[in-house]
């Protein structure tokens, strides 16, 4: 049974079910989730806990050995199993197969994985978790969904502030949501409940945004000129190698030459975003780009492209750094001209 993070705490007020997944790549959320589950336990009388981490050469008999004894005292108890590879190997496929196929009495069951692909999530084990008990997706935070994430959170506290400093808030914060929680609690300790101002924000809340190349990418498609800067200067300042930043902006810009040429050819769009390798989210974003920027833009971008990589190997002079800079608000732009 799969159920939304959202539902998580609903759920658990209707009754504990004997085994738990969470799998997602968003630390915080995953520790929520999983403190959450653990606390609704402890309620109602799971005091016991053993803990098990699968790590190179982890024998799975502990973990039937735990599932097969008694409690010492006869308490109810939570067997903790946390696999941070999101990949048991053969032994351990069939070990959690079992397990599931036959969970221990008086037992709660909480898995933990890293975030699980759809080759991953097709294999007999983890359908089997799905199988057995509650299997809890924990996505990550979009850049979109970022600043109404923080407005929840502030209003937990009894704090809120304007739609406006929350997208600044999210500037600070993206990419990085531990420190974004860190930074929510610290206003609460330096200010009162009530309405927060922009200036209050500014001047508690520190730039801990982490960055990522696909996200400069993204930007960059979007014609998000201010965004494609400030995550330009976030990969210099964490010393991102130039080759991989341009590596993933050219690809983004052959993805769209790919589609472009397929949409004129008359090539269904679902058969295209698969032969471009565009995937999830972004889908929509890419085919909106490919439609309405002119095909002699795209060919300039990878001109330019080829030219700063001439730069980054030494056949041609030049600031990569700003180059890189130049290309993506040319490409910004031409895309918001050609629109």
């Amino acid at each position: 049974m799969r159920i939304k993070l959202e539902q998580l705490s609903q759920q658990l007020q209707k009754g504990l079910t004997p085994l738990y997944t969470l799998y997602g790549n968003e630390p915080l959320l995953m520790l929520e989730a999983a403190d959450l589950i653990r606390h609704h336990a402890l309620l109602q009388g799971y005091t016991e806990r053993e803990l098990f981490v699968v790590e190179q050469h982890f024998n799975w008999s502990n973990l039937f050995n735990a599932g097969n004894s008694l409690s010492l005292f006869g308490d109810l108890r939570i067997i903790d199993l946390r696999i941070p590879s999101g990949k048991p190997g053969k032994e351990g496929g069939k070990a959690i197969e079992s397990y599931c196929n036959a969970l221990p009495r008086d037992t709660l069951t909480l898995v933990t994985l890293p975030r699980i692909d759809k080759q991953g999530q097709a294999t007999k084990w983890f359908k089997a978790l799905e199988t057995a008990g509650a299997m809890i997706p924990v996505y990550a935070i979009e850049r979109e969904q970022l600043p109404d994430w923080i407005g929840q959170r502030l209003a937990q506290q009894q704090q809120k502030t304007d739609a406006a400093t929350l997208r600044f808030f999210a500037d600070q914060v993206e990419g990085n949501l531990l420190a974004a929680h860190q930074e929510i609690q610290k206003l609460a300790l330096l200010y009162p409940a009530g309405g927060l101002t922009f200036e209050q924000i500014k001047d508690a809340v520190l730039n801990v945004a982490r960055y990522d190349v696909f996200q400069l990418a993204d930007a960059m498609i979007a014609a998000d000129a201010a965004r494609f800067i400030r995550i330009l200067n976030g990969l210099q300042g964490e010393g991102v190698a130039p080759p991989l930043i341009l590596t993933t902006l050219a690809e983004s810009i052959r993805q769209l030459i790919i589609l472009q040429q397929g949409l004129a050819a008359g090539q269904p769009p679902a058969h295209l975003l698969q032969a471009a390798r565009v995937w999830g989210d972004r889908q929509k974003l890419v085919m909106s780009t490919a439609k309405h920027i002119k095909p002699q833009r795209l060919k300039a971008a990878l001109s330019h492209a080829a030219t700063i990589d001439h730069m980054i190997k030494g056949v041609a002079q030049g600031d990569v750094w700003d180059e890189l800079l130049q290309l993506g608000l040319c490409f910004s732009s031409s895309f918001l001209t050609d629109r």
